[in-house]
């Protein structure tokens, strides 16, 4: 057993993909540590009050942060993104899909039919107004985040509206409306990035990231999830490994229900590191949906605050061992909105920041008062209903410990070693590796 602060792993020896070596063809530089993208109009993304993506989550863990002292730790700024451009949505979305979101959402543009053709107006995706403008709120701060890593004026930059992470090219899916996290990717590729990696840690599976460049060799897109066999979007297994000449670079890990911090940074620690070493990205793209912890509504992993944090530590360190620290850290899904989104979060920019807080650290007293009522009021949750409001800002379960996986090890009777052995076995030997050896 080893306590886990980063999960790490012993050195790998780097084969390389065809085409790969070589430093990164991007202008460089050093600049302040941190950028944080944020804008109250990314708080227009909201498809109403009873509807589980609300946006409350996202102004609690900003004040949150704030309170923290997260925002002000030394090398960290925070700025507003920007509408993106149509012709940038566009790098991953059908034009006719970005008209028609425009279309609906306009002030008069109730269009049922229309609407129904791309997946929008369902209970998941419903229309709001201004919806375009909100989605491109969104991927716009994530551009920004994008162009921040890519330029060298910061190592890091976290866009906590974004990591919308189911839309497809032509549709809506699962509370997203514009891929954010493909416009970046698509964006670093356009913009000379030679390789880019996608490390996605949501509950549910990536499928949307991994649609959008499940052909295209220059992206290494890796999803840790529950399995689909009981979730949305009913996808993301071992054997959907990418096509053409980019076989091998589509990684999924599809985890029982129930798997808990030991086993989710048991299987993190068989797939991921071994995978980036080998792809060495020029950058590493993250997406941190907080949907895993055990109070979660939507889905039936079982994670602590103190295992999402501790696998925010692990990808930062990795970032800064495959990637040159450059780092893009997007948000994603997390639907108890005031007891793990904002701690969760909090954890991700305090890291990013260089500056972790400690689990045991109590919350703001008067944050911790107030939260509660601003679900109610924003959900229009009747007072009272809500969970009782943690005291820390970890969960109180002591370090967080998994044993790693070691090569050529695993129990066939354990789920979770058999989820993590069958993706070892399918990607691995694409990528040159030994599943048995190489670790």
């Amino acid at each position: 057993m080893e306590t886990i602060g980063g999960v790490s792993d012993g050195p790998a020896p780097i084969a390389g993909r065809p085409g790969s070596g070589g430093e990164p063809r991007h202008p460089g530089g050093t600049g302040q540590d941190t950028l944080v993208v944020w804008d109250e109009a990314m708080l227009g993304y909201d498809f109403g009050p009873h509807h589980p993506l609300h946006p409350v989550r996202l102004a609690l863990t900003m004040d949150l942060a704030t309170r923290a002292g997260v925002l002000e730790a030394p090398g960290v700024a925070t700025a507003a993104g920007s509408l993106a451009s149509d012709q940038l949505i566009e790098l991953v979305h059908d034009p006719a899909y970005v008209a028609a979101v425009r279309h609906v959402g306009a002030p008069g543009g109730a269009n049922p039919r229309l609407a129904a053709m791309f997946a929008l107006g369902t209970a998941d995706n419903p229309v709001f107004q201004r919806m375009h403008e909100a989605a491109a709120a969104v991927t716009g701060g994530t551009l920004a985040a994008a162009r921040a890593v890519w330029s060298g004026t910061h190592q890091h930059a976290v866009a906590l509206a974004g990591g919308l992470h189911h839309a497809m090219r032509a549709g809506a899916s699962g509370f997203c409306v514009y891929n954010d996290p493909a416009v970046a990717i698509a964006w670093l590729l356009s913009a000379g990035a030679r390789r880019v990696a996608y490390v996605d840690i949501d509950v549910h599976h990536g499928d949307g990231v991994q649609a959008a460049f499940y052909d295209d060799p220059r992206v290494l897109t890796i999803s840790l999830h529950q399995t689909g066999r009981s979730l949305f979007p009913g996808t993301g297994f071992p054997d959907e490994v990418g096509t053409g000449d980019a076989e091998g670079t589509a990684v999924n890990v599809a985890l029982p229900p129930g798997t808990d911090d030991a086993g989710w940074l048991r299987a993190f620690s068989g797939v991921v590191p071994v995978l980036l070493r080998q792809f060495r990205p020029d950058v590493l793209v993250t997406q941190h949906g907080c949907d895993t912890h055990r109070l979660d509504p939507l889905a039936d992993l079982r994670l602590t605050i103190d295992g999402q944090r501790a696998s925010y530590l692990a990808l930062h360190e990795l970032a800064h061992e495959v990637a040159g620290g450059r780092w893009l850290a997007c948000g994603g899904g997390g639907y108890a909105l005031e007891t793990v989104v904002p701690r969760a979060w909090t954890h991700l920019l305090a890291i990013a920041a260089h500056a972790p807080l400690p689990v045991d650290r109590p919350l703001p007293e008067q944050w911790r008062e107030s939260a509660p009522g601003r679900v109610d009021a924003a959900t229009l949750r009747p007072p009272g209903r809500g969970v009782a409001m943690p005291a820390a800002f970890g969960d109180g379960g002591g370090p967080v410990a998994c044993h790693p996986w070691d090569a050529g090890e695993g129990d066939p009777d354990d789920p979770l070693d058999r989820a993590v052995a069958a993706t070892r076995r399918e990607v691995l030997p694409l990528n040159g590796l030994d599943p048995l050896r190489d670790r």
